[in-house]
């Protein structure tokens, strides 16, 4: 087996447990998590003379709805991953376009990945939110970091193989 394979395979398997370990924490600390997504929503963080303040979700229902779509789509994204890993493990010693083509649910994984945290996190909380005004309430340096190493291991996961 040739090892830039094998590494596919490991990232793929290292960003499935990384997006379900977080999957796992929301639902283990919901206190902590959950206020994080009512405190972004209700906007009630960001500078006082804030004229977009109009977009607040104030609602509990709203804020439990958000907060239950980002856990599954946190799991989802790693279920997708270790499938797609799971996958290309399994057609590791296949030709170069059977495992090519294998690539399916890694890349769906990262797509949802990069949904999540880039436009979930940055455009939705950052901006239509202005969680970037807050001091407190601000994810979007971890969701960077996030949505990048996703990017990274998608183009090199995407890279063909011959």
């Amino acid at each position: 087996m040739r090892i830039t394979r094998l590494a596919k395979i490991v990232m793929c398997v290292a960003l499935g447990i990384f997006c379900l370990l977080v999957a796992v924490d929301n639902v283990i600390d919901p206190a902590t998590n959950f206020a994080f997504v009512q405190h972004v929503l209700s906007m009630d963080t960001t500078f006082p003379d804030n004229s977009l303040k109009y977009r607040a979700m104030t609602s509990a229902t709203v804020w439990q709805a958000a907060y239950g779509a980002i856990i599954v789509a946190e799991a989802l994204t790693g279920i997708l991953f270790v499938i797609g890993a799971a996958v290309l493990w399994r057609l590791r010693h296949a030709g170069a376009e059977a495992f090519n083509e294998a690539k399916g649910y890694a890349v769906a994984a990262s797509t949802l990945a990069f949904l999540v945290w880039f436009f979930g996190f940055m455009v939705v909380g950052g901006e239509w939110f202005e969680m970037w005004q807050s001091k407190i309430w601000n994810g979007q340096e971890a969701a960077f970091r996030f949505y990048i190493s996703v990017l990274a291991v998608l183009v090199f996961v995407n890279q063909p193989d011959t």
